[in-house]
């Protein structure tokens, strides 16, 4: 039996900064006002904030470009600030996750500034320089995330230094013991502010071997990881999740199983791509493959029982809208947001909720290319524009995967721009905030607030948690194209979720005998489990018994 760790029950919350609420009347959202809302927080249940960067930084991928990690950037407020927020959540018992960013810092880093001014210079070690080819071009074919060469060429020095992201995101060595020291340093200056952890950005990146071509999961990657634990959050009691797109559960035992000290979880995004197309991605999206889901999001939950622990999402900062995506967010909008909801908090592992989706926050569907922010969204259309793909067919994909889906500032009220801010927002709000918001959403009774309330309150408070946080998971009914349907299962209490995942009324048979209804999304039920009918997206938890 895997030892019990706080972050098993924790729920947390994903705040992203700059679209959660503005105090200061820039039209960014800032640190005062997650102060401002922690009681909400606290409302709905969570224990955990994941708070997406607010260090210094130029803004060129909206904060995951660092120039000081150990300051605040002005837009979002002071220092003090966050010391404050930091000390008002943990007096409500909410641990903050701060984001960190460590394959790479932003161009106006002290220490790449520094790195560009000699081949000699004591920090030009701290990042990957290359001489251009024969040819005077690239060192070699790597190609950047955000599309273009890995490479920029330096003027000054006459070298190429590597970047997989922005330009302006160069790649730090993660060979040199020093950048592994100051890395280790600044983490603890946080961890002595009594933060609850981090979530590590795209850390799978570190281990690279450049010349080899390995980007992800290199072969120094786990070593490094395991020196960071010893040298900085292994001294502590937090939460550590790694963004990890190439993992597999084998993958991710390496990182999650207590035995090897290296993370808590990590997320994972096999379910996160189903509908992507093979080679052009998310630009070019594919049909949502529903037996193929289930048997992912299953196979997650059974390989790492007991050596290892899942992190469960539908949504974050890169990620379109779950109720838009894979459910229907017109008629059944607030049906299809409890079932993805109830499907999700009702498995093995530390539910992460996106700041909106526990309100049904829907894509929003801007006409104008103009209207969008998002550097990798507005690289992409170019790109693709060149490659033949029509305006027609990149805007669908726009709506359809780009991040600024999750990134429209969050809606509280139906008053001017949402109760967001008093000024011109950085971002336009979804039109839809009139009809969809917090304050809305707390006075119904009925609303999804209160459905996942209801969720987050049976993992942490009740007579269902142990079997909800550790019991056993069975899928079933694998090849039903409508149901998705598992049991959970400890020596004491036996679950059934039941789930129909689509806009027509099915009938099924499932064995065993009800104990009670604990959740359904429906307000009128009459359930027979010989011969259970279930309304579209209807979604059921009941107990059986044993």
């Amino acid at each position: 039996m895997m030892e019990k760790k706080w972050w098993h029950k924790s729920v947390v919350y994903q705040i992203y900064p700059r679209s959660f609420k503005d105090t200061s009347g820039n039209g960014v959202g800032d640190l005062r006002g997650i102060i401002e809302k922690l009681d909400y927080l606290k409302e709905l249940g969570i224990d955990v904030i994941w708070l997406s960067p607010v260090y210094k930084s130029p803004m060129d991928d909206n904060g995951y470009d660092i120039s000081d990690y150990q300051d605040i950037a002005p837009e979002f407020g002071t220092m003090a600030d966050m010391d404050e927020l930091i000390k008002e959540a943990n007096a409500r018992g909410i641990r903050i996750v701060m984001d960190l960013v460590v394959n790479h810092t932003s161009d106006e880093h002290p220490w790449f500034l520094e790195a560009k001014k000699s081949k000699d210079n004591p920090y030009r070690d701290y990042y990957i320089w290359r001489d251009p080819a024969e040819d005077g071009g690239v060192p070699n074919d790597l190609g950047s995330t955000f599309s273009g060469p890995a490479w920029n060429y330096d003027e000054t020095t006459g070298q190429y230094y590597f970047h997989l992201f922005s330009k302006r995101q160069p790649d730090l060595n993660w060979e040199n013991p020093k950048v592994q020291e100051e890395v280790h340093k600044m983490m603890n200056f946080w961890l002595e502010k009594g933060i609850g952890g981090f979530r590590m950005d795209v850390i799978d990146l570190i281990g690279k071997e450049v010349d080899k071509k390995i980007t992800g999961n290199g072969p120094r990657l786990h070593p490094l990881l395991q020196e960071m634990n010893k040298a900085s959050f292994g001294n502590y009691d937090v939460l550590t999740v790694g963004e990890t797109w190439g993992a597999t559960p084998e993958i991710a035992k390496l990182y999650s199983d207590p035995k090897r000290h290296e993370l808590s979880m990590v997320f994972q995004f096999e379910h996160a791509s189903i509908d992507w197309h093979p080679q052009e991605g998310k630009w070019r999206p594919t049909q949502f493959d529903f037996l193929k889901f289930k048997q992912i999001l299953s196979k997650w939950q059974t390989s790492l029982d007991g050596e290892g622990w899942n992190s469960l999402f539908w949504n974050n900062h890169d990620l379109p809208r779950i109720v838009s995506r894979w459910g229907n967010d017109k008629e059944y909008r607030v049906e299809t947001a409890k079932m993805f909801a109830s499907i999700l908090h009702l498995m093995q592992g530390t539910p992460y909720v996106y700041q909106g989706e526990e309100i049904g926050m829907t894509n929003v569907h801007f006409e104008k290319l103009e209207q969008y922010n998002d550097i990798e969204t507005l690289q992409f259309y170019r790109d693709n524009i060149k490659k033949g793909y029509t305006h027609e067919e990149m805007m669908d994909a726009i709506w359809k995967n780009g991040r600024d889906n999750a990134r429209t500032p969050m809606q509280w009220d139906n008053s001017v721009n949402a109760g967001f801010t008093n000024a011109t927002p950085w971002l336009e709000l979804n039109p839809n905030y009139t009809e969809i918001n917090v304050k809305d959403a707390l006075e119904n009774k009925d609303s999804i607030f209160h459905h996942y309330k209801k969720l987050i309150n049976l993992r942490k408070n009740t007579e269902f948690s142990d079997v909800i946080v550790y019991g056993k998971y069975e899928l079933l009914l694998p090849e039903d194209e409508h149901i998705f349907a598992y049991i959970r299962e400890n020596e004491d209490k036996k679950l059934l979720l039941v789930a129909n995942f689509s806009e027509e009324t099915v009938t099924r048979s499932f064995d065993g005998e009800v104990k009670q209804i604990i959740l359904s999304n429906y307000k009128e039920f009459d359930y027979q489990l010989s011969s259970l009918e279930l309304r579209p997206y209807e979604t059921v938890i009941f107990e059986l018994s044993k």
